[in-house]
């Protein structure tokens, strides 16, 4: 179970579940041209290949990249935004996709966000603690209504003290929520056997250097280098699948 995620989809697959379940390898190439695209003013370093088990939610200097047919996975510290509809436009639709689906959450902090763009176009967006809405536009969602209603309380710790304006939701789980409806899956709640996991997905991996600071042994990297870390994926997932960072 996620404690930290916040990530990007970009989808044109009708079952985007279907094509996370097919088992593909990431595409190292056109996850090294989305990072350059992206980040333009940086020098983009390809480290090595993980799963979103283990880097849902990268630090500021890294940028996790997962592209496949029809659906593309980026994971960036820039996601994980108060008010989402702040996100930068080039991350909206970098690749013209049908659809952008914004999910992040910080357990810690019991925050939680998700977003819906649809070919570019705003269509609904949430942010909160659990006792503040950070953000609410759009026009909510059915899928919502069982949060709305209380179905899905935040479960206390034995000793804490709920503050009385607390939501009827825990954030995280409605954000996490959104990534099921969306993308099929989830970061956090339970999930029967056979379910796709979180350690059931592969991305590339990207350090971010200041331009003209990446180290000298590394510096712009093509995706020659990645592509035996890829290459193998057929007898290294065995222990990547653990969800963890492999480097």
């Amino acid at each position: 179970m996620l404690s930290k995620a916040s990530s990007l989809w970009y989808v044109d697959a009708p079952d985007p579940l279907a094509v996370l379940r097919a088992d593909h390898d990431p595409e190292p190439e056109a996850a090294l041209a989305l990072a350059k695209q992206l980040y333009g003013d940086h020098d983009v370093v390809p480290k090595m290949v993980g799963t979103l088990g283990g880097c849902a939610g990268p630090d500021a200097d890294e940028v996790y990249i997962g592209c496949y047919p029809g659906v593309t996975v980026l994971c960036s510290a820039q996601v994980a935004l108060p008010r989402p509809t702040r996100l930068p436009e080039l991350l909206v639709r970098p690749l013209a996709s049908d659809h952008t689906y914004l999910i992040s959450f910080d357990t810690v902090i019991g925050w939680g966000a998700f977003a819906h763009w649809e070919r570019g176009e705003f269509r609904r967006s949430f942010s909160s603690t659990r006792v503040n809405i950070l953000e609410d536009e759009g026009l909510p969602l059915v899928w919502e209504r069982p949060y709305w209603a209380g179905e899905h309380p935040v479960r206390w710790h034995a000793g804490e003290l709920p503050d009385p304006q607390t939501l009827p939701f825990d954030p995280p789980d409605f954000a996490d929520a959104a990534n099921n409806e969306w993308l099929g899956f989830h970061y956090r709640a339970p999930s029967p056997q056979g379910a796709l996991m979180p350690g059931d997905i592969a991305v590339c991996g990207f350090t971010l250097y200041p331009k003209g600071e990446a180290p000298d042994h590394t510096t712009l990297i093509g995706p020659e280098v990645i592509e035996p870390a890829i290459k193998p994926r057929r007898g290294l997932f065995g222990w990547l699948r653990g969800g963890d960072r492999v480097g």
